[in-house]
Protein backbone atom coordinates (compact mmCIF):
# COMPACT_ATOMS: atom_id res chain seq x y z
CA UNK A 1 0.00 0.00 0.00
CA UNK A 2 1.40 3.37 -1.05
CA UNK A 3 -0.92 6.25 0.02
CA UNK A 4 -0.83 9.36 -2.13
CA UNK A 5 -2.35 11.58 0.52
CA UNK A 6 0.06 11.88 3.44
CA UNK A 7 -0.97 14.51 6.02
CA UNK A 8 2.22 13.75 7.92
CA UNK A 9 4.19 15.74 5.37
CA UNK A 10 3.00 18.90 7.13
CA UNK A 11 4.20 17.63 10.52
CA UNK A 12 7.69 16.56 9.48
CA UNK A 13 9.78 19.35 11.06
CA UNK A 14 9.37 22.07 13.69
CA UNK A 15 9.63 24.69 10.96
CA UNK A 16 6.89 23.02 8.90
CA UNK A 17 4.60 22.62 11.91
CA UNK A 18 5.11 26.26 12.81
CA UNK A 19 4.39 27.36 9.25
CA UNK A 20 1.05 25.55 8.99
CA UNK A 21 -0.17 26.08 12.56
CA UNK A 22 -3.84 27.10 12.54
CA UNK A 23 -3.80 28.67 16.00
CA UNK A 24 -1.11 30.89 17.46
CA UNK A 25 -0.63 32.56 20.82
CA UNK A 26 0.08 36.26 20.47
CA UNK A 27 0.96 38.41 23.50
CA UNK A 28 -1.80 40.89 22.62
CA UNK A 29 -4.36 38.11 23.19
CA UNK A 30 -3.32 37.64 26.80
CA UNK A 31 -4.71 39.44 29.85
CA UNK A 32 -3.12 39.19 33.28
CA UNK A 33 -5.32 39.11 36.39
CA UNK A 34 -3.80 41.07 39.30
CA UNK A 35 -4.83 41.03 42.96
CA UNK A 36 -4.26 44.12 45.10
CA UNK A 37 -4.73 43.83 48.88
CA UNK A 38 -5.28 46.67 51.28
CA UNK A 39 -3.77 45.45 54.55
CA UNK A 40 -0.32 44.14 53.57
CA UNK A 41 3.09 45.82 53.47
CA UNK A 42 4.67 43.52 50.88
CA UNK A 43 3.43 41.07 48.24
CA UNK A 44 1.80 38.00 49.78
CA UNK A 45 2.11 34.63 48.00
CA UNK A 46 -1.11 32.72 47.34
CA UNK A 47 -0.51 29.17 48.53
CA UNK A 48 -2.85 27.42 46.10
CA UNK A 49 -1.56 29.42 43.13
CA UNK A 50 2.25 29.07 43.02
CA UNK A 51 3.88 32.13 41.50
CA UNK A 52 0.84 34.39 42.00
CA UNK A 53 0.71 37.03 44.75
CA UNK A 54 -1.54 39.58 46.35
CA UNK A 55 0.08 42.91 45.49
CA UNK A 56 0.44 46.10 47.44
CA UNK A 57 -0.35 49.42 45.81
CA UNK A 58 3.37 49.83 45.34
CA UNK A 59 4.31 46.37 44.05
CA UNK A 60 1.51 46.37 41.49
CA UNK A 61 3.33 49.17 39.66
CA UNK A 62 6.19 46.83 38.75
CA UNK A 63 3.72 44.14 37.67
CA UNK A 64 2.10 46.65 35.31
CA UNK A 65 5.49 47.69 33.94
CA UNK A 66 6.34 44.03 33.30
CA UNK A 67 3.00 43.50 31.58
CA UNK A 68 3.51 46.51 29.34
CA UNK A 69 7.05 45.43 28.46
CA UNK A 70 5.78 41.95 27.54
CA UNK A 71 3.27 43.44 25.12
CA UNK A 72 0.23 41.71 26.56
CA UNK A 73 -3.23 43.10 25.92
CA UNK A 74 -4.24 44.21 29.39
CA UNK A 75 -4.59 43.60 33.09
CA UNK A 76 -7.70 42.72 35.10
CA UNK A 77 -7.73 44.13 38.64
CA UNK A 78 -9.28 42.58 41.75
CA UNK A 79 -9.33 44.41 45.08
CA UNK A 80 -9.12 42.81 48.53
CA UNK A 81 -10.32 45.21 51.25
CA UNK A 82 -9.35 45.20 54.90
CA UNK A 83 -13.01 45.49 55.95
CA UNK A 84 -16.32 44.31 54.52
CA UNK A 85 -20.02 44.89 55.14
CA UNK A 86 -23.37 43.57 53.94
CA UNK A 87 -23.66 45.81 50.88
CA UNK A 88 -19.97 45.96 49.91
CA UNK A 89 -19.56 49.66 50.63
CA UNK A 90 -15.89 49.59 49.74
CA UNK A 91 -16.73 48.80 46.13
CA UNK A 92 -18.19 52.25 45.51
CA UNK A 93 -15.95 54.22 47.86
CA UNK A 94 -13.44 56.26 45.82
CA UNK A 95 -10.94 55.44 48.57
CA UNK A 96 -11.73 51.71 48.39
CA UNK A 97 -8.80 49.47 47.50
CA UNK A 98 -9.96 48.55 44.00
CA UNK A 99 -10.62 52.14 42.98
CA UNK A 100 -7.32 53.29 44.48
CA UNK A 101 -5.50 50.46 42.70
CA UNK A 102 -7.19 51.37 39.44
CA UNK A 103 -5.91 54.94 39.65
CA UNK A 104 -2.39 53.67 40.36
CA UNK A 105 -2.46 51.14 37.52
CA UNK A 106 -4.04 53.53 35.01
CA UNK A 107 -1.32 56.08 35.70
CA UNK A 108 1.39 53.43 35.38
CA UNK A 109 -0.02 51.78 32.24
CA UNK A 110 -0.69 54.89 30.18
CA UNK A 111 -1.65 53.78 26.69
CA UNK A 112 0.38 50.55 26.82
CA UNK A 113 -2.32 48.34 28.33
CA UNK A 114 -6.09 48.14 28.61
CA UNK A 115 -6.87 48.61 32.30
CA UNK A 116 -9.78 46.38 33.29
CA UNK A 117 -11.59 46.01 36.61
CA UNK A 118 -13.72 43.32 38.16
CA UNK A 119 -17.20 44.73 38.73
CA UNK A 120 -18.69 42.44 41.36
CA UNK A 121 -19.49 42.72 45.06
CA UNK A 122 -18.16 39.37 46.27
CA UNK A 123 -14.75 40.67 47.37
CA UNK A 124 -16.41 43.48 49.33
CA UNK A 125 -19.32 41.79 51.12
CA UNK A 126 -19.08 40.14 54.52
CA UNK A 127 -21.21 37.24 53.24
CA UNK A 128 -19.13 36.71 50.09
CA UNK A 129 -22.01 36.78 47.61
CA UNK A 130 -21.95 38.78 44.40
CA UNK A 131 -24.92 40.88 45.38
CA UNK A 132 -27.06 42.38 48.13
CA UNK A 133 -29.05 39.90 50.24
CA UNK A 134 -32.75 40.26 51.00
CA UNK A 135 -34.46 39.51 54.33
CA UNK A 136 -34.43 35.80 53.51
CA UNK A 137 -30.70 35.67 52.76
CA UNK A 138 -31.22 35.39 49.01
CA UNK A 139 -29.38 37.57 46.53
CA UNK A 140 -31.69 40.41 45.50
CA UNK A 141 -31.10 40.84 41.78
CA UNK A 142 -32.59 44.32 41.32
CA UNK A 143 -31.13 45.83 44.49
CA UNK A 144 -27.77 44.49 43.34
CA UNK A 145 -28.11 46.26 40.00
CA UNK A 146 -28.22 49.57 41.84
CA UNK A 147 -24.95 48.73 43.56
CA UNK A 148 -23.44 47.77 40.20
CA UNK A 149 -24.41 51.13 38.75
CA UNK A 150 -22.49 52.86 41.51
CA UNK A 151 -19.50 50.56 41.07
CA UNK A 152 -19.42 51.26 37.35
CA UNK A 153 -19.28 55.00 37.86
CA UNK A 154 -16.61 54.70 40.57
CA UNK A 155 -14.43 52.43 38.45
CA UNK A 156 -14.79 54.54 35.33
CA UNK A 157 -13.90 57.64 37.33
CA UNK A 158 -10.80 55.84 38.66
CA UNK A 159 -9.60 55.10 35.13
CA UNK A 160 -10.91 51.67 34.19
CA UNK A 161 -11.33 51.33 30.44
CA UNK A 162 -13.18 48.02 30.49
CA UNK A 163 -15.57 46.98 33.26
CA UNK A 164 -15.72 43.24 33.88
CA UNK A 165 -19.29 42.49 34.93
CA UNK A 166 -18.87 39.12 36.61
CA UNK A 167 -21.83 38.95 39.00
CA UNK A 168 -24.32 37.14 36.72
CA UNK A 169 -27.29 39.31 37.69
CA UNK A 170 -30.12 39.50 35.17
CA UNK A 171 -30.06 42.85 33.37
CA UNK A 172 -26.64 43.88 34.67
CA UNK A 173 -25.26 44.96 31.29
CA UNK A 174 -28.24 47.17 30.51
CA UNK A 175 -28.18 48.72 33.98
CA UNK A 176 -24.48 49.55 33.86
CA UNK A 177 -24.61 50.80 30.27
CA UNK A 178 -27.47 53.12 31.16
CA UNK A 179 -25.63 54.49 34.20
CA UNK A 180 -22.41 55.05 32.27
CA UNK A 181 -24.14 56.79 29.37
CA UNK A 182 -26.21 59.00 31.66
CA UNK A 183 -22.99 60.14 33.33
CA UNK A 184 -21.30 60.89 30.00
CA UNK A 185 -19.10 57.79 30.19
CA UNK A 186 -20.04 56.57 26.74
CA UNK A 187 -16.46 55.53 25.97
CA UNK A 188 -16.17 53.12 28.91
CA UNK A 189 -16.52 49.58 27.55
CA UNK A 190 -18.27 46.60 29.13
CA UNK A 191 -16.89 43.08 29.32
CA UNK A 192 -19.85 40.84 30.18
CA UNK A 193 -19.09 37.58 31.92
CA UNK A 194 -22.01 36.24 29.91
CA UNK A 195 -21.68 32.49 30.42
CA UNK A 196 -20.24 32.10 33.92
CA UNK A 197 -20.75 28.71 35.49
CA UNK A 198 -21.02 27.64 39.14
CA UNK A 199 -17.72 25.81 38.92
CA UNK A 200 -15.57 23.87 41.35
CA UNK A 201 -12.54 25.30 39.57
CA UNK A 202 -12.81 28.66 41.35
CA UNK A 203 -11.42 27.19 44.58
CA UNK A 204 -7.95 28.82 44.62
CA UNK A 205 -9.48 32.17 43.68
CA UNK A 206 -11.37 32.09 46.98
CA UNK A 207 -8.01 32.16 48.75
CA UNK A 208 -6.68 34.84 46.41
CA UNK A 209 -9.46 37.28 47.35
CA UNK A 210 -9.92 36.07 50.94
CA UNK A 211 -13.53 35.17 50.14
CA UNK A 212 -16.05 35.19 52.97
CA UNK A 213 -18.50 33.00 51.07
CA UNK A 214 -20.53 30.34 52.81
CA UNK A 215 -22.83 28.21 50.71
CA UNK A 216 -22.69 28.53 46.95
CA UNK A 217 -23.73 30.72 44.02
CA UNK A 218 -25.88 28.28 42.12
CA UNK A 219 -28.95 30.53 42.12
CA UNK A 220 -27.21 33.05 39.88
CA UNK A 221 -24.23 31.36 38.23
CA UNK A 222 -25.05 28.80 35.56
CA UNK A 223 -25.51 25.07 36.00
CA UNK A 224 -22.48 23.21 34.56
CA UNK A 225 -24.91 20.79 32.90
CA UNK A 226 -26.38 23.45 30.61
CA UNK A 227 -24.99 24.38 27.20
CA UNK A 228 -27.90 26.14 25.47
CA UNK A 229 -28.29 28.40 28.49
CA UNK A 230 -24.81 29.77 27.87
CA UNK A 231 -25.83 30.87 24.39
CA UNK A 232 -28.98 32.47 25.75
CA UNK A 233 -27.08 34.44 28.38
CA UNK A 234 -24.53 35.61 25.81
CA UNK A 235 -27.24 36.73 23.39
CA UNK A 236 -28.98 38.71 26.13
CA UNK A 237 -25.78 40.47 27.15
CA UNK A 238 -24.89 41.34 23.58
CA UNK A 239 -28.37 42.73 23.03
CA UNK A 240 -28.06 44.85 26.19
CA UNK A 241 -24.91 46.49 24.87
CA UNK A 242 -21.94 44.39 25.96
CA UNK A 243 -18.78 45.24 24.02
CA UNK A 244 -17.07 41.92 24.79
CA UNK A 245 -18.50 38.57 25.96
CA UNK A 246 -16.79 36.19 28.36
CA UNK A 247 -17.06 32.45 28.96
CA UNK A 248 -15.81 31.29 32.37
CA UNK A 249 -14.23 28.86 33.17
CA UNK A 250 -12.47 28.04 29.93
CA UNK A 251 -11.20 24.47 29.73
CA UNK A 252 -14.34 22.65 30.91
CA UNK A 253 -16.59 24.84 28.75
CA UNK A 254 -14.88 24.86 25.35
CA UNK A 255 -18.13 23.71 23.77
CA UNK A 256 -19.96 26.75 25.15
CA UNK A 257 -17.08 28.97 24.08
CA UNK A 258 -17.22 27.62 20.53
CA UNK A 259 -21.00 28.06 20.45
CA UNK A 260 -20.83 31.69 21.55
CA UNK A 261 -17.90 32.53 19.28
CA UNK A 262 -19.78 31.13 16.27
CA UNK A 263 -22.70 33.55 16.60
CA UNK A 264 -21.53 36.62 18.52
CA UNK A 265 -21.06 39.91 16.71
CA UNK A 266 -18.65 41.19 19.36
CA UNK A 267 -15.32 39.79 20.61
CA UNK A 268 -15.52 36.65 22.75
CA UNK A 269 -12.96 35.93 25.46
CA UNK A 270 -12.42 33.21 28.04
CA UNK A 271 -11.00 33.09 31.56
CA UNK A 272 -8.52 30.33 32.36
CA UNK A 273 -9.46 30.23 36.02
CA UNK A 274 -7.49 29.58 39.18
CA UNK A 275 -8.31 25.89 39.37
CA UNK A 276 -7.07 25.30 35.84
CA UNK A 277 -3.84 27.08 36.75
CA UNK A 278 -3.44 25.21 40.05
CA UNK A 279 -4.00 21.77 38.53
CA UNK A 280 -1.28 22.19 35.93
CA UNK A 281 1.15 23.70 38.42
CA UNK A 282 0.51 20.91 40.94
CA UNK A 283 0.85 18.13 38.38
CA UNK A 284 4.04 19.67 37.01
CA UNK A 285 5.50 20.06 40.51
CA UNK A 286 5.01 16.32 40.98
CA UNK A 287 6.73 15.56 37.69
CA UNK A 288 3.57 14.12 36.15
CA UNK A 289 3.38 16.43 33.12
CA UNK A 290 5.64 18.68 31.07
CA UNK A 291 4.75 22.08 32.55
CA UNK A 292 5.64 24.30 29.60
CA UNK A 293 3.91 22.12 27.02
CA UNK A 294 0.82 21.75 29.20
CA UNK A 295 0.52 25.51 29.68
CA UNK A 296 0.79 26.21 25.98
CA UNK A 297 -1.51 23.37 25.01
CA UNK A 298 -4.18 24.54 27.43
CA UNK A 299 -4.17 28.12 26.15
CA UNK A 300 -3.92 27.01 22.52
CA UNK A 301 -7.03 24.90 23.05
CA UNK A 302 -8.94 27.90 24.39
CA UNK A 303 -7.94 30.03 21.43
CA UNK A 304 -8.68 27.20 19.00
CA UNK A 305 -12.20 26.93 20.42
CA UNK A 306 -12.83 30.54 19.45
CA UNK A 307 -11.57 32.88 22.14
CA UNK A 308 -10.14 36.13 20.84
CA UNK A 309 -8.29 36.70 24.10
CA UNK A 310 -7.62 34.74 27.28
CA UNK A 311 -7.34 35.88 30.88
CA UNK A 312 -4.56 33.69 32.24
CA UNK A 313 -2.15 33.82 35.17
CA UNK A 314 0.56 32.67 32.75
CA UNK A 315 0.17 35.76 30.54
CA UNK A 316 3.69 37.08 31.11
CA UNK A 317 5.34 33.69 30.75
CA UNK A 318 3.50 32.95 27.53
CA UNK A 319 4.19 36.40 26.11
CA UNK A 320 7.91 35.95 26.63
CA UNK A 321 8.04 32.86 24.40
CA UNK A 322 4.59 31.99 23.01
CA UNK A 323 5.75 29.50 20.37
CA UNK A 324 8.22 27.41 22.34
CA UNK A 325 7.39 23.70 22.39
CA UNK A 326 5.16 24.25 19.34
Amino acid sequence: MNPVIRPRRLRATPAMRRLVAETRIHPAQLILPLFVREDIAEPAPIGSMPGVVQHTLDSVKQAVQDAAAAGIGGVMLFGIPAGRDAIGSGATDPAGILNRATRVVAAEAGDALVVQTDLCLDEFTDHGHCGVLDAHGTVDNDATLERYRGMALAQAEAGSQLLGLSGMMDGQVAAVREALDAAGRTDTAILAYAAKYASAFYGPFREAVDSQLTGDRRTYQQDPANRIEGLREAALDEAEGADVLMVKPAMSYLDVLADVAAVAQVPVWAYQVSGEYAMIEAAAANGWIDRGRAIRESVTGILRAGAGAVLTYWALELASDPDSAA
